[in-house]
């Protein structure tokens, strides 16, 4: 009973919680802050790392070469291998082929 009591008297916000013109808002707190600003350092950091690369452009212009993932690539997709997984091409001629009997009425 006093459970239902105390659920029954307890403001809350009508409808959704989070969204609307009567939301419920968080107050912030010191640990969200601290979240937040260390997010941002690692965002920071992140794009320090991008825009500074480790190779140069003439140290990365031709590292791949050796490896030859372009040609595996390509010999992957030749017309050949793809239309061998593929089902032959099918008229409607061929469909209803089953169907002439005899021509008779020619």
């Amino acid at each position: 009973m006093h459970v239902t009591l105390v659920n029954f008297f307890k403001k809350t916000v009508p409808g959704h919680i989070f969204r609307g013109k009567r939301r419920l808002v968080k107050p912030v707190s010191k640990r969200s802050m601290e979240t937040l600003t260390r997010e941002y350092e690692r965002q920071e950091h992140i794009m320090l790392l991008l825009r500074h690369p480790y190779l140069t452009l003439e140290q990365s212009s031709g590292h791949a070469k050796e490896l030859q993932k372009r040609e595996k690539l390509v010999a992957k997709w030749t017309t050949e291998q793809t239309l061998s997984k593929m089902k032959p091409h099918v008229t409607i001629e061929e469909r209803l082929n089953q169907l002439k009997i005899k021509e008779a009425w020619d």
